[in-house]
């Protein structure tokens, strides 16, 4: 499995430390650890079930594919409605929730700890990350901390393997439900489960897609009339929505299909120069796979990472600290 030197070597310390009093930070790393532990030891064949066949089994997830089904719908309007104001607001949101809240926020921050930042700074990148329409932070994490343990393998939630529309956005419309999907949760996002706000800013992930499309409507009346209110509308929520879910679904579909290797890992992942395009830096997954808490996901001069970007203006101002630059922890303080 392509686990990260970085987290073995920090499985190895924490096991041979010893026991001490433990303050607040303390305790959610050992949280962390958690998670990270069950990363480096994935279930054998005969323990874990194929998550497709797991899904399947489950039945269909009809909210989800109402959802899913919805903003397909509403972005057959655009055509019809657009307008160059909206265009440039749809690439504003499409860069604010789809780089700041799902590749630095739900990625790099809340599943890999790639940096640190105060918790209200924490919750604000989640709940920017939920306007992007794919689902709660809890879900989100659980998801891709099992896929990183199971990658391409059984148990990953989202193998080519299993079909490459089934990673690309297939195994959406099948989930567990019930004391399966809490275990899941409490298992893969302990530290994010036991966060109370974090469990509040995901109960409002439909109420906040409301109300950011009401503000929309309201906008574009107040710029030019009911069609310019039409035209926010359609832009800047269903059709930004529709851009940033695909990308992100082409990392877990072309990104573990096409593209080059960098690093021998024991999946699929690659790094695809489009994806990494489109998706501000998440493309270049082989780096990712191999070196999973690096803050940066571009490891070559050519392979540009515009999240690692922010990350490190976060840093220049004190928002962010802790940015993991390295491979080895033992590289730390070279």
């Amino acid at each position: 499995m392509a686990i990260a030197p970085d987290q073995t070597e920090l499985l190895e310390r924490q096991a041979s430390s010893t026991a001490a009093v433990l303050d607040n930070d303390e305790i959610e790393a050992a949280d962390d650890s958690l998670w990270q532990k069950d990363c480096a030891s994935a279930m054998s064949d005969a323990e874990e079930l194929s998550a497709q066949q797991k899904r399947l089994a489950a039945g269909p997830n009809v909210p989800v594919i109402l959802w899913l089904v919805l903003l397909h719908a509403g972005a057959l309007a655009a055509p019809f409605f657009f307008s160059w104001e909206a265009l440039w607001v749809c690439l504003g949101l499409y860069w604010l929730t789809g780089s700041v809240g799902v590749c630095m926020g739900y990625h790099r921050l809340l599943t890999h700890g790639s940096f640190k930042v105060h918790k209200p700074t924490r919750w604000l990148l989640a709940f920017i990350g939920g306007l992007s329409g794919e689902g709660c932070a809890l879900d989100w994490v659980a998801n891709h901390r099992k896929h990183h343990a199971h990658s391409d393998h059984e148990g990953d939630p989202h193998s080519p393997r299993e079909g490459g529309l089934w990673a690309h956005m297939g195994w959406l419309a099948w989930s567990i439900s019930g004391k399966e999907h809490a275990g899941h949760i409490n298992r893969w996002a302990p530290d994010l489960a036991k966060d109370r706000v974090m469990r509040w800013v995901g109960h409002m992930f439909l109420p906040s897609h409301i109300v950011c499309g009401l503000a929309l409507l309201a906008i574009g009346q107040w710029m030019g009339g009911p069609s310019m209110a039409a035209s926010m509308l359609t832009w800047g929520l269903f059709i930004r929505l529709i851009i940033v879910l695909h990308v992100t679904w082409f990392v877990n579909s072309w990104s573990h299909m096409w593209g080059y290797r960098t690093y021998e890992t024991t999946d699929e992942s690659r790094n695809n120069w489009l994806v990494g395009l489109l998706a501000f830096g998440e493309g270049w997954h082989n780096n990712h796979h191999a070196y999973p808490r690096m803050a940066a996901q571009g490891h070559k001069w050519w392979e540009i990472d515009m999240t690692y970007w922010v990350i490190l203006a976060m840093k220049w101002t004190g928002l962010a600290w802790d940015v993991v630059d390295y491979k080895k922890i033992s590289d730390r303080n070279r």
